[in-house]
């Protein structure tokens, strides 16, 4: 069910759709504002913390629900207060950076320079900001509240997105059902050929590894795509799990993929650009299928995980993955870690809870 739906969303630019490589275009840079708010900061949320047990966001959830297929580290902050959790992101993390080819047979990075981990994985993110402001018509659907996180000191309009805040039920055998709320994304609406409304999610999927320069997008997405994203599934099974259950989590009709590459510097001292050559759709739920992606086990490992946080004592805990295992272990942490205040006497030592 759908508790409240903020902020506004611009339509998706048609357009887009007949980008192919022989007409490609320029991916530009947006000067719109991403914001990145984890679950306790949120001021809706805290309006509805007596409506539920559960609280997270959906990059949070998806991140849980898909560990299985992640590689690298992570970790999520557990509060546990009374009857309620809330799952949190540190604020000094890469917890919302994209991952590159994350689950290839080799990781990249090995080269260093602009393809070392870091750089490749800001840069996927820069894409997918940008793209996803880029293909939209500046023709916005208002809805009933405001974007709860625009400040009016802000120099910058903020980027066009929806928050939806949705209420789910956590069943599982014999357990005490459970309430999950949890904010959602969407990122543009757009309109059937029927003329009914949808909800979109859009991406994008960038080509780095331009052997000898060339691009092999440009040479092969009008007539092998179908090749190209069977890679992109193999080498960021983990990236494209995460966005889909994003979108399922949202209740969005439409994925929208966009495959943006590099585009060469013609001198010396030329920053890399890039360049947009196609875009692809898909009904989140049939993806899902696609990438052998199970739904009612991804909401499974979510139950395992909740139920198991209704045992720990009040408190703060770190759900932390292992890199390269698929091994979770939970840490009990003092109240003040993260935090900016560091004037705590609690000098507890981390403990894990196993």
């Amino acid at each position: 069910a759908v508790v409240s739906t903020q902020s506004t969303g611009e339509h998706y630019d048609k357009r887009y759709d007949r980008i192919t490589t022989k007409a490609e275009r320029p991916l530009t840079m947006t000067n719109r504002l991403f914001h990145y708010v984890s679950t306790t900061d949120d001021p809706i949320i805290r309006e509805l913390a007596k409506e539920g047990h559960v609280f997270a966001t959906d990059s949070i959830l998806a991140t849980i629900m898909t560990c299985p297929r992640s590689y690298y580290s992570w970790d999520i902050i557990i509060q546990r207060v009374g009857s309620r959790l809330f799952f949190d992101k540190r604020d000094d993390s890469d917890f919302d950076w994209l991952t590159v080819n994350e689950t290839a047979n080799e990781l990249p990075g090995g080269d260093g320079g602009s393809n070392s981990l870091t750089k490749l994985s800001l840069e996927a993110t820069y894409i997918n900001q940008n793209f996803s402001q880029q293909c939209l018509k500046r023709e916005q659907k208002n809805f009933k509240r405001p974007n709860p996180f625009v400040n009016e000191d802000d120099d910058n309009e903020p980027s066009s997105v929806a928050y939806r805040y949705r209420k789910f039920p956590l069943l599982g055998p014999g357990a005490e059902p459970l309430t999950l709320i949890c904010r959602t994304e969407v990122d543009a609406v757009t309109t059937s050929a029927s003329g009914e409304e949808k909800y979109m999610n859009i991406k994008a999927l960038n080509e780095w590894d331009l052997k000898g320069g060339a691009s092999e997008w440009r040479q092969k997405l009008d007539t092998q795509r179908g090749d190209i994203l069977t890679t992109e599934m193999k080498n960021n099974k983990c990236k494209l799990a995460k966005w889909t259950v994003s979108s399922i989590l949202a209740g969005s009709d439409l994925l929208k993929f966009g495959y943006v590459t590099r585009s060469m510097p013609r001198s010396a001292g030329e920053a890399i650009g890039h360049s947009i050559l196609g875009t692809q759709e898909f009904i989140p739920k049939q993806f899902a299928g696609q990438i052998s992606l199970d739904m009612n086990n991804a909401w499974g490992i979510l139950r395992v995980i909740v139920d198991r946080c209704m045992q720990l004592k009040d408190g703060k805990y770190v759900l932390y993955k292992e890199p390269g295992k698929g091994i979770l272990r939970i840490y009990k942490v003092p109240l003040n870690t993260f935090e900016d205040n560091d004037d705590s006497d609690d000098d507890d030592e981390e403990e894990e809870e196993k």
